[in-house]
C-alpha cells in the first residue's frame, strides 16, 4: 500500500529523485524521463475521458491504471538484487487484453484509405492527444531498453507500443467509427498560397 503524507522532499531542489528502489537518480535520467512520458500519457487520457461514455470510458480508467503500473514497473529497475519486496511489473496478459480491444474495436471500423488528421469529434481530438503523447513516451522507454546498463522488460515496451495502437483505432471509434474521420489530402494547399 502506497502512503504519502508529505509530497514534498526537496530533493528535486537539486535535480534530483529517488527510484523505487531508493536509488538517486537525476530528474533527466533516461529512466526519469520514460516513466514520466508514461505519466503524462495518463494526464492525457484523463482529460478524455470526461468526453467518453460507457465501454470506451471504462477502458480508459483500466489503462489509466495500467499505466501507473507500467510507471512503477520503470520506476523500479532490474539490478539482479533482491529488494526484499516484490516489484511490479507489467505481464503479457495486459498487453493480449489491449490486442483483443482493438481487434473488437476495428472490427465495426471500414478499412483506411488515407491517413487521417488529428481531430473529428471532441474525444477522437483529446485521444489524438493521447495517441501522440503515447508515442513519444514509447519513443522514451524504447531509448532507455536500449541502454547497455538499463533493463526494461518485453512486456513493459509491447504495452506501451500497443497503448498507442490503442489509441489510434479508439480515436476512429470516437469519429463514429471512421465516418467522421478527418481525411489527409496530400499537397491539398500547395497553390492556394
Amino acid at each position: 500500500m502506497v502512503k504519502l503524507d508529505k509530497i514534498y522532499t526537496k530533493t528535486g531542489d537539486k535535480g534530483k529523485t529517488r527510484l523505487a528502489t531508493g536509488e538517486p537518480a537525476d530528474k533527466w535520467h533516461p529512466r526519469v524521463v520514460a516513466y514520466g512520458g508514461v505519466d503524462e500519457v495518463n494526464a492525457a487520457l484523463g482529460v478524455a475521458a470526461h468526453a467518453a461514455e460507457g465501454d470506451l470510458a471504462e477502458a480508459i480508467h483500466r489503462i489509466q491504471n495500467d499505466l501507473f503500473d507500467l510507471g512503477a514497473d520503470l520506476a523500479t529497475p532490474d539490478r539482479g538484487r533482491d529488494l526484499g519486496w516484490e516489484p511490479l511489473r507489467i505481464v503479457a496478459a495486459q498487453v493480449e487484453r489491449l490486442e483483443r480491444e482493438i481487434d473488437a474495436m476495428n472490427a465495426e471500423i471500414p478499412p483506411l484509405d488515407s491517413f487521417v488528421l488529428p481531430g473529428g469529434s471532441l474525444l477522437a481530438a483529446q485521444l489524438h492527444v493521447a495517441r501522440a503523447t503515447c508515442r513519444r513516451a514509447e519513443r522514451d522507454v524504447a531509448r532507455l531498453s536500449g541502454l547497455e546498463e538499463e533493463a526494461v522488460s518485453a512486456p513493459a515496451l509491447a504495452y506501451i507500443n500497443r497503448l498507442s495502437d490503442w489509441l489510434f483505432v479508439a480515436c476512429r471509434a470516437a469519429n463514429n467509427n471512421g465516418a467522421d474521420d478527418i481525411k489527409w489530402v496530400p499537397g491539398a494547399n500547395r497553390d492556394n498560397g
